[in-house]
């Protein structure tokens, strides 16, 4: 729009405006659109992710029994509806949720059963015997706590109220396996629960609530722990009253090593810990303080207690007969790198390779089985999914509306970030094994429904940032 009003100084002058303002119409169109736009991006996806998911099933057949098994495919199909019913009500009850994070949560779940799926047809196991088949019945009832979750929690502000429940929640769920009777020991790690015909890790459910604890606490606390304190070569470190909290995470920490025998679990939780105090309080401090007590308490370790120690003998001389042959030594590792090596660039095709001769091929080394068959491209897509999660995650932690919100969805989306980079990590052996899942790959229940939990939080935190009241206006007011 140009003026050239005498009154506006300029004689024989313009002066532009821009482009002209939308009404308040067009504006709360706009408005009204949005939403629509981020469901139809999410159901667009979702179609696909479904079907990679089932090309995947069928590539395995074709290429491991040379035929095509629709009774599978049916019961994928049945999860893919399930999937369907959750973006519908996502359109419902969430509408401004993230579109990305339910097609990235199939893609990768559904992977993830293609793949055991494929081990169960090498291994020649039908039925219930198939660690497939029960990983879908978990893919159902993890779905199913998903969807509960977004019914129940409208408004994730009110868990902030029940931040000390949460912390009794998690600290009970953490020692619940150390209760006899219904404690169970499994590879030499005290994690599981037995309950009837199922075994159970209560940790995975016990990290969201611990998450769910620490952005609470911090919230109420940041202050003292951010502003006061000596500095020291520039930067400003704690006063020794306010390490309170860290020591307790560290002591648990410790704990779960000793007396659980579980490494990854350990560095889970004081992992989760250190981000979250450290998005709090943008004090970098607090980050070294907390490397140097998980550092010097790995190294006492691995130097006092055999499991640990066992561990990084395997990593650092894996190719060491020694430790190749020993119980629990580094045949695990070494197969996992020779299966990788033989995947090469674009894999051998799936149900092509021996992805099997990996011991907890369908688990520990899903990695591996995957890296096998769909080479190196393919592992970099598995990482591309991944990243762009935790990506999205940490987006809707920055554009949070309130501290809470911010620290619990950072929080959550790092407990992802953090079980991929320690797995394939240990996988790699770029680090030790730690005995974690990868994130809705690995077979396992309690895993699957933990990440889908995180999934239907994050998708819950998604909304609430984007959501803002509209109102519907018409052409005629």
């Amino acid at each position: 729009m140009n003026s050239t009003e005498p009154g506006d100084g300029r004689v024989g002058g313009t002066v532009d405006l821009g482009p002209p303002r939308p009404t308040l119409t067009e504006a709360i169109t706009i408005k009204l659109r949005t939403p629509a736009k981020l469901r139809n991006l999410e159901l667009l996806l979702l179609v696909f992710a479904i079907g990679i998911t089932g090309a995947a099933v069928v590539l395995v057949q074709l290429g491991a029994i040379g035929e095509i098994d629709t009774t599978v495919l049916i019961y994928g199909a049945g999860l893919g509806m399930l999937a369907l019913g959750m973006h519908v009500v996502l359109r419902i009850t969430a509408p401004d949720a993230d579109p990305f994070i339910l097609p990235i949560v199939v893609t990768l779940n559904g992977l993830g059963v293609a793949m055991i799926y494929r081990l169960d047809l090498a291994e020649g196991l039908e039925g219930w015997e198939s660690a497939g088949i029960r990983q879908m019945v978990w893919t159902a009832i993890a779905m199913a706590i998903a969807l509960a979750v977004l019914l129940v929690v409208r408004n994730h502000r009110v868990l902030a109220r029940y931040r000390y429940v949460a912390m009794l929640v998690g600290i009970g769920l953490l020692l619940l396996p150390m209760l006899p009777g219904i404690g169970q020991t499994i590879n030499g790690a005290r994690l599981w629960i037995q309950l009837g015909p199922f075994s159970f890790q209560p940790g995975e459910i016990g990290k969201i609530a611990l998450a769910v604890f620490f952005a609470g606490y911090l919230v109420t606390a940041r202050e003292s722990l951010s502003m006061v304190g000596r500095s020291f070569l520039g930067m400003r470190f704690p006063r020794g009253k306010d390490l309170g909290p860290i020591l307790i995470v560290w002591l648990a920490a410790m704990a779960v090593l000793v007396f659980q025998r579980d490494l990854g679990t350990s560095l889970l939780y004081f992992g989760l810990f250190l981000v979250m105090i450290y998005v709090a309080t943008s004090r970098l401090s607090w980050v070294l303080l907390g490397l140097g007590l998980f550092v010097s308490g790995a190294l006492i370790a691995s130097q006092t207690l055999s499991y640990v120690n066992a561990r990084f003998a395997a990593w650092l001389g894996a190719f060491d007969p020694e430790n190749y042959d020993a119980i629990g030594g580094s045949y695990q590792l070494v197969q996992g790198l020779f299966g990788l090596a033989n995947g090469g660039l674009i894999g051998t095709g799936l149900g092509q390779g021996r992805p099997n001769i990996v011991p907890l091929a369908e688990s520990d080394f899903i990695i591996a089985s995957l890296g096998e068959e769909l080479g190196l491209v393919g592992l970099f897509a598995i990482l591309g999914l991944y990243l762009l999660f935790v990506a999205r995650g940490f987006r809707i932690g920055f554009n949070g509306t309130d501290d809470f919100g911010r620290l619990l969805a950072v929080g959550l989306a790092f407990v992802i970030a953090l079980q991929v980079f320690v797995v394939i990590g240990g996988v790699t052996r770029v680090i030790p094994l730690t005995g974690l899942t990868t994130p809705f790959l690995a077979a396992g229940g309690s895993s699957l429904v933990a990440n889908w939990i995180i999934a239907a939080l994050l998708l819950r935190l998604s909304d609430t940032v984007r959501h803002q009241p509209r109102l519907v206006v018409t052409d005629d007011e």
